[in-house]
């Protein structure tokens, strides 16, 4: 029997797998957190100690998870467009205006075509998504600075309130930030289950790669495809 013969590359670099996971575990931390914020469902037992702060607690956490999220992704984005690892990841802008490539991906998902030939490390469907999932984080990173800087008025937080005044004016006030910030916590609750489906429905129907990539970091082709 004739046997198919597959090459391995590298698709993911070390440094984006980890910021990955590690965005992925902030943005279910930052949505259970601030769920409590918005309607603390558990209350400590009143005492005449001065003890039993959970609310605060949460918003702390909330806090420092939010300038984990931050950080990590400015450094994914600095990764994105200067590092040679993600050179792969910058390519998949060359055919993301493709006409022929957006109407043979659709068949594919509709299950009348074959997937096609997927040059960079997304799909366009898949570089427009993770595009306006990043600009979801940068919103919801602005409108919890804006937030933050209420909680605290000195250091950071007074730098912050003042940076970031104009935009809360622009927003409509400190009321309409958080109710911005409370509606893109549900954009990311709709996206995360169609996210994981799609990348396993993908990984499952086109092997090879997909869902393997961001753990292991390795796409695996047919011999000889560029």
């Amino acid at each position: 029997m004739d046997q198919e013969q597959y090459v391995r590359r590298i698709e993911f670099s070390a440094a984006t797998r980890i910021l990955h996971w590690v965005r992925a575990l902030c943005i279910f931390f930052l949505i259970a957190t601030g769920f409590y914020l918005g309607y603390p469902f558990i209350i400590p037992h009143s005492t005449s100690e001065p003890s039993g702060f959970l609310y605060a607690l949460m918003r702390s956490w909330h806090q420092i998870i939010g300038f984990v999220l931050i950080g990590a992704t400015i450094f994914r984005i600095y990764i994105f467009l200067f590092s040679k690892d993600a050179k792969l990841e910058r390519t998949s802008w060359k055919f993301a205006f493709s006409p022929s490539t957006w109407i043979a991906l659709v068949k594919a998902y509709l299950l009348i075509g074959t997937h096609p030939e997927q040059k960079g490390s997304y799909n366009p469907i898949q570089l427009f998504t993770y595009f306006g999932i990043m600009l979801l984080i940068l919103l919801m990173s602005i409108t919890g600075l804006i937030l933050y800087a209420h909680s605290y008025h000195d250091g950071l937080g007074g730098i912050v309130g003042a940076f970031f005044k104009p935009l809360e004016v622009v927003f409509g006030g400190l009321s309409a930030v958080r109710l911005v910030h409370h509606y893109t916590t549900w954009a990311f609750i709709i996206f995360i289950p169609i996210h994981i489906y799609m990348a396993t429905w993908n990984a499952v129907r086109y092997p090879g790669g997909g869902l393997d990539t961001i753990a292991g970091g390795y796409r695996y082709e047919k011999e000889g495809h560029q």
